[in-house]
């Protein structure tokens, strides 16, 4: 059996949890999620405050989704009670981000500023004028829009000129030296 599909979840106070029509749909105090299953492979059971995921067979496929399944009802009831964050950091010479309404201003080394703006559900924060902050209730769609923020400058590996996560450590190299 699937190690993680088969641990149940505990429902914290003031979160529920439906299954109707194959969609699990999850409320708690920051908001609503709400994710498709494929109810015709995989049983949903709520108990009190324990959510048990178990499949009706042992194909490979099933298997994977077992886990998979779990993973996601887990990872919405840890989104509706405290939130996820991810956290970026922009380095480089003259780089620097501000926020303006419900985007980002980012000037990261093109001629122009680069504006960015914050999809629904998701805030963006500026704590200082290198750091930016993305939260929301999904997982997914906080780590999308880490990723697309990061996308617009990758850090490079001579300087790590660049926007990177905060926890990320770049692979420095060396550059060119003169000749003896």
């Amino acid at each position: 059996m699937s190690r993680v599909g088969r641990n149940p979840i505990t429902l914290p106070a003031g979160v529920q949890v439906r299954f109707e029509h194959g969609v699990v749909t999850v409320k708690g105090p920051k908001g609503e999620l709400s994710q498709p299953v494929a109810s015709d492979k995989i049983e949903i059971k709520i108990e009190g405050n324990v959510l048990t995921v178990s499949r009706l067979s042992e194909q490979k496929e099933i298997r994977a989704m077992h886990g998979l399944y779990r993973a996601l009802i887990a990872n919405m009831v840890t989104g509706v009670t405290s939130g996820f964050e991810r956290g970026l950091v922009i380095n480089g010479v003259g780089y620097k981000v501000q926020k303006q309404g419900n985007k980002l201003v980012m000037n990261i080394g093109f001629s122009h500023p680069v504006e960015f703006e914050a999809p629904a559900g998701i805030t963006l924060d500026c704590p200082s004028q290198t750091e930016i902050t993305v939260k929301g209730i999904s997982k997914e769609a906080v780590g999308q829009t880490a990723a697309n923020i990061r996308a617009l400058k990758k850090p490079e590996p001579y300087h790590c000129y660049g926007i990177r996560y905060k926890d990320e450590v770049i692979q420095r190299k060396e550059g060119k030296t003169a000749g003896k």
